[in-house]
């Protein structure tokens, strides 16, 4: 699986970007999507996550508490394409964002995203908020 990510750019403190990954391959409807961030000095955080849709029941969704109300993540598996819709953005959101793709069975609604769950990554975009 490729993964190429975009989106990303700079943009004034309040202000809105979208990003996306798009996945190579045909299982992108039966693997779970995330976004990560790569604060310097600091672990790889995971950002959102978005669960398959392969069984036809509705994604679970994950968010860090830092995004949580201004994030959305959704997918379109006819475009094989994960989306990261950022709102509100903040200064402290400014870094590089990667997406990636796993293979989690069985997808608790409880799952924190880890980022050795993660087996392809996308090449990273960087966002950029001014103050």
């Amino acid at each position: 699986v490729q993964l190429q990510a975009s989106g990303g750019g700079l943009v004034q403190a309040g202000g809105s970007l979208r990003l996306s990954c798009l996945a190579s391959g045909r299982t992108f409807s039966s693997s779970a999507m995330a976004w990560f961030r790569h604060m310097p000095g600091r672990p790889r955080e995971a950002v959102s996550s978005i669960s398959s849709e392969s069984r036809g029941s509705e994604a679970i969704r994950y968010y860090a508490d830092s995004v949580k109300g201004r994030f959305t993540i959704s997918r379109d598996n006819a475009k094989n394409t994960v989306y990261l819709q950022m709102n509100s953005l903040k200064p402290e959101d400014t870094t590089v964002y990667y997406c990636a793709t796993a293979e989690i069975e069985p997808y608790y609604k409880s799952y924190v995203p880890r980022y050795y769950d993660f087996h392809s990554w996308g090449q990273g975009t960087q966002v950029t908020v001014s103050s």
